[in-house]
């Protein structure tokens, strides 16, 4: 892929023109001595880039590339504490003026490891489930793009200190949507219409944005890395097959995948599935959730309601768009689905089969030896890794184990339903995109589902598919996401 740069603001000519690797952020300091971070609207690099939708069409798009040094005050580590901001200036040869465009925050966190975007030249190409990018196609649909780093539960300093385990990821997010809305006027784009993305980790960061905006829980970590004293609360959420609700994951992936097999062909532990298996008959029960045609949710009807209701209609849609041949031959290879009158039907059981193997062992999250990335995430200190549920804790400690007195605060901290139950967050944002691949076995698809079901009640605007027979990471509708971005904000692009 070819880019075109042209310098801006840097003091090189054309001729010398090299894409700087420090950012242009500027640290400004107050009349009153506290400092703030204030946006170079003039540093950038211009670029043009060749964008291919998903239609196989080739957009020539230019758009200028700020670096941003760090987001905050006093970053514990800028490599990862900094973000890149592309802006559109011309599609296809037209003039174009972002000025009030959509920001689409587009994390690239993978399995709560540290992002960093400091050495990035130019716009992600490519987003995690591979193919065109939705930043890419936000970008020629006329949006700003923002690229933000954050810190991850792996990275450790010289004295073995773990400075990125929980809640520091979503820390630097929330400090980096104050970076742009503190810059409001400076930053190309509306930051009243920020819409986040994520995929994994990144999908529950991007969801735990969207719920917890404004929550007080967080200013003691934001003020300690001098963030912006401004709101964190975004516009929109999308989020790719979240792996969140974490101290709940092991119960429930239990109550999903507790009957499949692993790869191996071998069952866990059969004792150890009932029990977290019970232990989500529990959790159903204090979420409340209700549903139109279901009432309350519980464990004896919550397969039944996310079967009818995002399953079998996933299906439906994938088999309706195939030729009548094809579909003929799916329906053969595939003789538990019925097809009559333009809708597919199973049984739940009947689709576990189908999807085969589980992935993870029990517990899947927790797990007794601690070797899982949630037990590092919510690594302390010097301790790469703690249980944060009280059964594993039990099971390797004994019956009188408690959980370090900090684990539940920092539970809530990294959980979206924390915010959403009781008197949901009113900060929050209300418009939602949540999508997972039906044989998405790397944590349960009832996660979504409750997730989905949960702010559908609050009455915000929720737009939620299961993607038929695609796995962990999948993306296939980057484009509607895009289109939807549009929609909901409002934007018409000003040319």
């Amino acid at each position: 892929m070819k880019r075109r740069t042209v310098v801006k603001g840097l003091g090189l000519s054309a001729a010398a023109a090299t894409v700087p690797t420090v950012g242009a952020a500027t640290v400004a300091r107050a009349a009153t001595g506290s400092s703030s971070l204030v946006f170079d609207p003039s540093a950038y690099t211009e670029q043009t880039i060749a964008i291919k939708d998903t239609t196989g069409t080739v957009h020539s798009v230019t758009y200028r590339f700020h670096k941003v040094a760090s987001y905050v005050a006093a970053p514990v580590d800028p490599t990862y504490q900094s973000l890149n901001i592309s802006v559109p200036v011309a599609i296809d040869g037209t003039a174009v003026d972002a000025s009030d465009a959509p920001v689409l925050l587009a994390n690239q966190v993978g399995g709560y490891l540290p992002s960093s975007v400091a050495n990035a030249t130019g716009i992600g190409a490519t987003g995690m489930g591979g193919g065109t990018s939705r930043q890419g196609l936000a970008l020629a649909a006329g949006y700003v793009v923002v690229e933000p780093g954050a810190r991850g539960r792996s990275l450790v300093d010289a004295n073995g200190t773990y400075y990125g385990t929980a809640p520091a990821a979503i820390v630097d997010l929330k400090a980096a949507v104050r970076y742009l809305k503190a810059n409001q006027g400076r930053v190309p784009g509306n930051t009243a219409r920020i819409v986040s993305s994520g995929v994994s980790a990144g999908g529950a960061l991007s969801a735990l944005l969207g719920a917890s905006g404004d929550s007080p829980l967080y200013e003691p970590y934001l003020e300690e890395i001098g963030a912006a004293d401004a709101s964190d609360a975004i516009f929109a959420s999308g989020d790719w097959c979240p792996i969140t609700d974490l101290e709940h994951a092991d119960a429930a992936y239990e109550w999903n995948w507790g009957a499949s097999p692993l790869p191996s062909g071998a069952t866990v532990d059969a004792a150890i599935s009932a029990d977290l298996k019970a232990q989500y008959t529990d959790y159903l029960a204090a979420l409340r959730l209700r549903a139109p045609g279901y009432g309350t949710l519980t464990a004896r009807n919550l397969d039944t309601y996310i079967l009818e209701t995002f399953i079998q209609p996933s299906a439906t849609t994938y088999l309706a768009a195939l030729t009548e041949d094809a579909r003929a031959a799916y329906l053969a290879a595939n003789p538990f689905i019925t097809w009559s009158g333009g809708r597919a039907g199973f049984t739940w059981a009947d689709f576990l089969t189908h999807v085969g193997a589980r992935k993870k062992n029990a517990p899947s999250f927790d797990a007794f030896d601690l070797s899982t990335p949630e037990c590092n995430l919510y690594g302390t200190g010097t301790t790469r890794a703690r249980h944060f549920t009280l059964y594993s804790l039990r099971h390797e400690a004994g019956s009188s184990a408690r959980l370090d007195a900090d684990i539940p605060a920092k539970l809530a901290l990294m959980n979206p339903m924390h915010h959403l139950g009781g008197r949901a967050n009113p900060h929050r944002a209300r418009h939602w995109w949540i999508r997972v691949g039906t044989k998405d076995s790397d944590t349960s698809l009832s996660v979504v589902a409750n997730l989905a079901t949960r702010l559908t009640g609050l009455g915000d605007q929720v737009n939620t598919s299961y993607y038929w027979d695609a796995g962990h990471g999948a993306d296939l509708d980057p484009a509607d996401f895009v289109s939807w971005i549009g929609k909901v904000s409002g934007y018409r692009k000003r040319r």
